[in-house]
């Protein structure tokens, strides 16, 4: 039988590609659109890794999940980029790729602004000349 955080972590990855397109929105924490720390809080409320009224913003996702640092991306970890102070997440679909709300930062407030940013959630491989701070793995039991 499949250990109850393997389930989780395949429930999370997937959900995560039904986001797929939507639009990013600075500051955003629900389907009306979402920034980078908000579309990942979601997903792991959703499959109860964080409490329903929990928020945070990337750094503190960092600092939340200190005691679960990873040394490599895998399904369902969290990569961590930004130098010199961490200022963006993403969520790992598996060692390559991630899904991350991205684009504009805090010029976007509208879904006007974010066509013209290009601003959404999508998948892009994990290492994109980006500065990677780290990888935590919310998913492992300690």
């Amino acid at each position: 039988m499949k250990h109850f955080a393997d389930i989780k972590r395949a429930y999370a990855c997937s959900l995560a590609f039904h986001f797929i397109g939507l639009w990013y929105k600075w500051g955003g924490n629900n389907p009306d659109g979402f920034d980078c720390s908000g579309f990942v809080v979601e997903l792991l409320k959703s499959v109860g890794i964080l409490p329903r009224k929990y928020d945070n913003t990337a750094r503190g996702l960092y600092s939340h999940f200190g005691g679960k640092k990873v040394d490599k991306p895998c399904k369902g970890c969290l990569v961590f980029f930004g130098e010199p102070i961490i200022n963006h997440i993403e969520f790992c679909i598996d060692k390559d790729f991630s899904i991350g709300a991205s684009g504009g930062g805090g010029f976007v407030k509208t879904i006007e602004d974010a066509i013209h940013y290009n601003a959404y959630i999508k998948m892009r491989p994990i290492k994109r000349n980006r500065h990677i701070v780290g990888y935590v793995d919310p998913f492992l039991e300690i």
